[in-house]
């Protein structure tokens, strides 16, 4: 048996799936604030993959995500990457006590304590572990120079002129020369505006505090920063001749030199005090101005730090216990539906409030039909409702309601007609989501289509938030989305609340949007599963309106990531005449339904028949840029690295699994400068 078939099994092809899902998970948590798993997740993916490679030593490979920590360096986002003076690693995790009375145990032996008498000699700090973005403040003889972000572990971000917004950090100390690391933190009270006012803006909400806090600290605006409302838990202090021989009076140092260092902090001397403070924190953290996920235990003695030394990441010396994702018990009251404006019925869960990761939870997603079945799930059940920072909750377990005779409450049943306008519903066999198929007489949709058209993303007309659109729908001045442009200064001004001024920004916003390129509207539209990304697809093989209207779904289907679906979709919408009046309307009142003759000019066949993969990030233009150039130029884009690809684009950070696999076929990499060059020719 060669090697290459060797190493084609379940469990190398299982390796090789983890390490691409956590350098995906790394890169989007970090970098882009937006992460996929939560912490248990990534965790135990993580473990599996170490399990792995434990067992098949042949198959490790140094760039493996166990090998390194996950890095927030941008290249894109300006600020200057500095070398960290002493690598900045994380820490291992655990999710179980006896894994903590495990740890405790090894180091005391590693450190030749005996653990018997109760009396180890061992002392542990135990703290807070806070939730929010790592960061090492470098100051020389008292004064603040720099702040780096955790990076790669050995380089970081130098983010100082936000890092200066926080008013507890002082910007000279002592004449000390320090190194001084903690947590950047967003507390509830700012995490909870800043959301409400990126709802207003119809804007992508931040799923919790943390990834807020990193969002917040790579902005380029230092106003902005300031605005939002920071905070900092410093917790470790390193450098040369500092008071001290343990970490606890390092820690009481920097409170005297004026740092802020948490109350949270205790010094324990055997196991039982450990988990005295871990359980009393379990609780007690839910009062907390700021989110915390755990407890981080230290070795207090920096000698026997030392001798413990570290792994390739983590350091043997200390460990994070990781809390639960927190839970309660409520009462499902009843189950309510929502209309999106694809017709979409969405079952919510309406519940007894209770308070869960520092809000009032009074809602969750009950997502579908078969969600609810699968969890046996009735009007009256207790159900566990689970938070885990996340911001939409979910019910995770049912603990049935028993009548008063004994029996279980009344079966669940799906209703059969659209809660909003009495259509029969209609289930899509394709996904497990019933529909109101009138779609040119439900209120909801109808509403939800003109919120769409005006969004942000897509036409984006000021002044047209969800409530002025409700009330321009009951004064019968909108029913559907060309009536937009029908709208008239004196028709607004009747209305209560709208002066001449008011009344005229919302028309000059609705004219402004005649200015957007065909791609966005045709996005606008709203045709079902036609997003932002495929609409600008479709927008450059078929360069105006009729032009699509006319494609046949094999046309439709020969288009990159528009699948049958999609192309079913797409023909449905332009063969209900009700549409074809709507695009009728919108030619008339003089929105771009082509592509611009400037834009056309520009593109060529220059990639032509090249399948291209972009890896890793970039300084001159993002991701999503790049794959409109590629588009543009002839060239098809593609996620994964095969024998059939052309090229990758290769930025900084790129991916390891796919530089392997480049590597192991010979597939050339081209930096973003030679890219550009390429195609300038």
């Amino acid at each position: 048996m060669d090697l290459f078939s060797f190493i084609q099994t379940p469990e190398h092809d299982e390796l090789l799936q983890l390490r691409q899902q956590l350098e995906e998970a790394n890169y989007r948590y970090y970098v882009l604030s937006q992460p996929t798993l939560s912490d248990r997740e990534f965790d135990d993916k993580m473990r599996r993959l170490q399990e792995l490679e434990a067992q098949h030593p042949e198959w490790d490979d140094p760039a493996s995500p166990t090998h390194h920590v996950g890095s927030d360096l941008s290249a894109k986002n300006g600020f200057r990457q500095m070398a960290h003076r002493y690598p900045m690693l994380s820490l291992a995790n655990t999710y179980s006590e006896q894994e903590i009375q495990d740890w405790y145990e090894r180091v005391c032996r590693e450190l030749g304590q005996d653990t018997a008498s109760g009396n180890t000699g061992v002392e542990i700090v135990c703290e807070l572990k806070y939730d929010g973005l790592s960061i090492a403040l470098w100051y020389e003889n008292g004064v603040l120079t720099h702040a780096l972000t955790r990076g790669d572990g050995t380089r970081g971000d130098d983010v100082i002129q936000n890092i200066k917004t926080i008013p507890s950090v002082p910007w000279q100390v002592d004449k000390q020369t320090l190194e001084i690391r903690g947590e950047v933190l967003l507390p509830w009270t700012s995490f909870d505006k800043i959301n409400h006012e990126r709802e207003a803006q119809e804007e992508p909400l931040f799923a919790n505090p943390r990834n807020a806090a990193s969002g917040t600290l790579k902005l380029q605006d230092p106003k902005v920063v300031a605005a939002r409302g920071l905070d900092i838990y410093l917790y470790y202090v390193l450098g040369e001749d500092l008071p001290g021989n343990t970490h606890y009076e390092r820690l009481q140092y920097a409170r005297e030199c004026g740092f802020p260092v948490s109350d949270a902090i205790r010094v324990c001397r055997n196991i039982g005090e450990i988990m005295a403070f871990i359980n009393y924190w379990g609780t007690a953290r839910r009062d907390l101005p700021v989110a915390t996920d755990g407890i981080v235990l230290k070795v207090n003695s920096l000698a026997q730090q030392q001798t413990l030394g570290y792994t390739a990441k983590t350091p043997r010396w200390a460990i994070a216990y990781k809390f639960p994702a927190e839970r309660q018990l409520t009462r499902l009251r009843k189950i309510t539906y929502q209309v999106g404006r694809t017709g979409v019925i969405t079952p919510v869960a309406n519940l007894d409030p209770i308070q869960l990761s520092g809000t009032v939870v009074q809602r969750a997603t009950l997502h579908n039909e078969d969600f609810i079945r699968s969890l046996d799930l009735h009007e009256g059940d207790d159900v566990w409702v689970e938070k885990g920072g996340e911001i939409i909750p979910k019910i995770v377990a049912v603990e049935p309601r028993q009548t008063e005779s004994g029996m279980p409450t009344e079966e669940f049943r799906f209703p059969d007609v659209c809660p909003e306008c009495g259509t029969p519903l209609v289930r899509d066999p394709e996904q497990a989501a019933w529909r109101c198929p009138n779609e040119t007489g439900c209120p909801p949709q109808l509403k939800g289509r003109i919120e769409h058209f005006v969004s942000r993303k897509a036409m984006n007309i000021e002044g047209l938030g969800v409530e002025t659109i409700d009330l321009f729908f009951e004064k019968g001045l909108l029913r559907d989305i060309a009536d937009i442009y029908r709208l008239r200064v004196e028709d607004i001004m009747r209305l209560d609340g709208f002066q001449q001024r008011s009344a005229q920004n919302i028309i000059d916003g609705i004219e402004a949007s005649k200015q957007v390129p065909w791609s966005r509207v045709l996005f606008a539209l709203g045709i079902r599963m036609v997003g932002e990304t495929t609409a600008k697809k479709l927008a450059r093989v078929f360069p105006s309106v009729d032009r699509l209207a006319a494609a046949s779904s094999e046309q439709l289907v020969a288009t990159e990531d528009v699948g049958p679906l999609i192309a079913e979709g797409i023909r449905a919408w332009f063969d209900n005449e009700d549409n074809l009046l709507i695009v009728q309307r919108l030619k008339e009142a003089g929105l771009c339904l082509q592509a611009d003759e400037d834009a056309a000019a520009v593109q060529s066949d220059l990639l032509q028949g090249r399948s291209i993969v972009i890896s890793g990030t970039f300084v001159h233009h993002s991701r999503d840029e790049y794959k409109d150039l590629i588009a543009a130029h002839g060239g098809k884009n593609t996620g994964s690295v095969s024998k059939k690809t052309s090229f990758i684009l290769a930025g900084d950070n790129m991916g390891p699994e796919k530089r392997r696999k480049a590597e192991e076929l010979g597939v050339e990499l081209i930096t973003e400068d030679q890219f550009l060059q390429m195609i300038a020719q």
